[in-house]
């Protein structure tokens, strides 16, 4: 796969994508149930209403990549860099972010049910308004 590959709506269930370079790459609505994405460098990628269930997405690079509404149940984010993501929205219910950094990270009404932040590297700057199941969230 390559930078700024047009893959919205695509049916990517159990993909092996680790390592691959897809920067900036279209894949909004797409189905990655259970794909492997470990160290690949998703970069400002459009990750609109994704379908990332139960996804390895360990150490890869999401910085400022638009996952809004993206199904992040599951999903193995333990080394990410999320920094400046937009997580509008998302559902990210039992992710693991152990070493995840979120810096500036957007996290606006977000699931955070059963999601660990407490071992996340950086939630500096994030915004955590009106997000749903994080014990002692402050709600804006």
């Amino acid at each position: 796969m390559t930078r700024n590959a047009k893959l919205a709506k695509t049916d990517l269930r159990h993909a092996n994508l680790a390592g691959d370079h897809l920067a900036e790459a279209d894949l909004a609505e797409a189905d990655l149930s259970h794909a492997t994405l470990a160290g690949a460098d998703l970069a400002r990628a459009n990750l609109e209403q994704a379908v990332l269930h139960a996804d390895n997405l360990r150490r890869a690079n999401l910085q400022e990549a638009r996952l809004r509404g993206a199904d992040l149940r599951a999903a193995d984010l333990r080394g990410a860099d999320l920094t400046r993501a937009d997580l509008t929205g998302a559902n990210l219910r039992g992710a693991q972010l152990y070493g995840a950094d979120l810096t500036e990270a957007d996290l606006t009404e977000a699931d955070l049910t059963d999601t660990d932040f407490a071992s996340a590297r950086s939630l500096a700057g994030a915004r955590l308004d009106r997000v749903h199941g994080l014990a002692g969230a402050a709600a804006h």
